[in-house]
């Protein structure tokens, strides 16, 4: 399933790049897909990512780099920041989406809309499920 993963994004990526978007790399990508586009806290990042604050902390600073996100004072709290897209980053967001699709269709016309179909819907059980039972452990 790892490996799957990993091609799909791979598609995502090369595709983004052949549309010159090769700001980012697949590692990045671990923080734009968990970015709300009116912001997100680094902690919040950070949990959806599974990764460490730390870890988080370090991927924002590396794509603040390329002028995507920025980090803004969060107004309903004065001393936190809320990583947010830019208008450039909005824009790479868009072509994210467009690759997604592209990349999906592709999936579509290799394994059949039917197959991919039942992919999305048993790995959404799937996801349900543990969601459920994470929950029932705090």
């Amino acid at each position: 399933m790892n490996e799957a993963v990993r091609l799909f994004e791979g598609r995502i990526i090369e595709n983004l790049k052949s549309n010159g978007h090769s700001e980012l790399t697949a590692a990045h990508i671990n923080l734009t897909r968990n970015l709300d586009e009116d912001g997100t806290r680094l902690t919040e990042l950070a949990r959806r990512a599974s990764l460490t604050k730390q870890s988080m902390s370090e991927l924002v600073d590396q794509v603040e780099q390329t002028g995507l996100i920025e980090k803004r004072r969060d107004p309903s709290d004065g001393r936190a920041k809320l990583v947010c897209f830019t208008e450039k980053g909005l824009e790479w967001l868009e072509a994210f989406h467009e690759s997604l699709e592209v990349a999906e269709k592709e999936m579509r016309d290799e394994l059949g809309s039917a197959m991919v179909d039942l992919m999305i819907e048993v790995l959404g059980k799937y996801v349900e499920s543990q969601a459920a039972e994470m929950k029932g452990h705090q």
